[in-house]
């Protein structure tokens, strides 16, 4: 979902992030980026609502977040979908990683935007399990079973 913000720095939100599941906890990270995918951001062309992030070697990687390819790229384009490393102080990969194994959360971007000087940033949410249907989501489901059932 591509987004304007009013000093056009955003890029893309996850809006179904803060809707489905409990937020916990949130961090802002930067990410390693090559040229191609940077000029992809900039037009606006990018999609992480179904990506998350996980942790490798002591690391924390992005997995399936959809940049677009450039259009004006070269054969040394950028594949859509590869892992991206996320900028964090080791202090916060540690914790991040610890609660990843002890707890079971996972780590599920909320937006993509650019900073005053430019950088590449994430907004980073702890997500636990999902939230319970509310009573009127309840309510409505009952009644539609009732329906299709001819009660």
């Amino acid at each position: 979902m591509v987004k304007q913000d009013l000093n056009g720095r955003m890029v893309s939100e996850n809006r179904k992030a803060r809707y489905n599941y409990a937020v916990e906890d949130t961090y802002e990270a930067g990410i390693a980026l090559k040229g191609t995918e940077v000029k992809a951001l900039r037009k606006g062309t990018a999609n992480i609502a179904e990506s998350y992030a996980e942790e490798k070697n002591g690391e924390i990687w992005l997995i399936n977040a959809h940049i677009d390819e450039f259009s004006h790229g070269n054969i040394h384009n950028h594949e859509p979908r590869r892992p991206r490393k996320l900028l964090l102080h080791r202090k916060e990969i540690n914790k991040i990683a610890g609660a990843i194994q002890r707890a079971g959360m996972t780590l599920v971007p909320l937006k993509i935007y650019f900073n005053d000087r430019g950088g590449r940033k994430f907004c980073w949410v702890w997500r636990g399990v999902k939230k319970p249907m509310t009573s009127a989501r309840i309510s409505s489901s009952v009644i539609g079973i009732a329906r299709n059932k001819g009660f």
